[in-house]
C-alpha cells in the first residue's frame, strides 16, 4: 500500500507523475532524452533501456527493472533472453558486446556509490571501444535510475505482480516514448480500473 495518497489505476513511477504533475514534466523529459530520442546518445535505445533495467535490478526496483527490462526486450527485436540474463545480474553471460559488459559494470559501480567508479573501470571500457560520451551516458542513467528506484520504492508505489502488465508497457513505451499518455492498469488490490 503507498505510503500517500496515489491514483491506484497506474503503477510504480506513472501513478506519481499523475500525483505531481509539476515535478513529472522535468523528470519525463529527462527520462525522455536520456533513454528513447534518436541522436543524443550513440548508444542504442534498448543499450540504455539494458543499463537501466540492470541498475533498477541491483535496487531491487522490481517495477522499475520489469519495466524497463520489458521496454529493452522490445527495443532489442523481442529479444527475452538478454533481458533476462541482464535482470539475474548475469551479464557476463548475456550475449551482448564486450562494450556493453564493460558499461553495465561502470553502472554497477554507480549505482553503490559514484565514487566506487574507478580509473581502471574507465580504461577497461575504453579497451572495449567506449567513447567518453558512452561512459557519461551510461554512469547518467545509471545516477538517474538509482534516484527514480528511490522515488517509486520510497513511497511504496503499486508494483504489479502480472508480468503481462509489463509487457504492455514495454511495448507502449518502446513505440512511443515517455511522453505519451500512460494507459489505465487494473490494480487487484482496491480493482479501480
Amino acid at each position: 500500500m503507498p505510503h500517500i495518497d496515489l491514483p491506484s489505476e497506474y503503477p510504480g513511477i506513472r501513478s506519481l507523475f499523475i500525483y505531481s504533475p509539476v515535478t513529472a514534466k522535468p523528470l519525463n523529459d529527462l527520462v525522455q532524452t536520456l533513454m528513447h530520442d534518436p541522436g543524443t546518445s550513440t548508444l542504442t535505445p534498448g543499450e540504455r533501456e539494458l543499463i537501466a533495467a540492470y541498475t533498477s535490478s541491483l535496487n531491487e526496483c522490481k517495477y522499475c527493472a520489469s519495466t524497463h527490462g520489458a521496454i529493452a526486450k522490445y527495443q532489442l527485436n523481442g529479444n527475452a533472453d538478454i533481458v533476462q540474463d541482464i535482470l539475474k545480474k548475469d551479464i557476463n553471460k548475456a550475449e551482448v558486446s564486450d562494450k556493453l559488459k564493460a558499461l553495465l559494470h561502470i553502472a554497477g559501480k554507480v549505482q553503490d556509490s559514484g565514487k566506487s567508479v574507478s580509473s581502471d573501470d574507465i580504461s577497461k571500457a575504453k579497451e572495449q571501444g567506449a567513447t567518453d560520451r558512452e561512459i557519461h551516458d551510461t554512469v547518467l542513467i545509471a545516477a538517474a535510475f538509482c534516484m527514480f528506484n528511490r522515488y517509486v520504492d520510497g513511497l511504496a508505489t503499486w508494483t504489479p505482480d502480472d508480468a503481462a502488465v509489463y509487457d504492455a508497457i514495454g511495448e507502449q513505451r518502446a513505440r512511443e516514448g515517455y511522453l505519451t499518455k500512460p494507459f489505465v492498469v487494473k490494480n487487484p488490490a482496491n480493482k479501480t480500473v
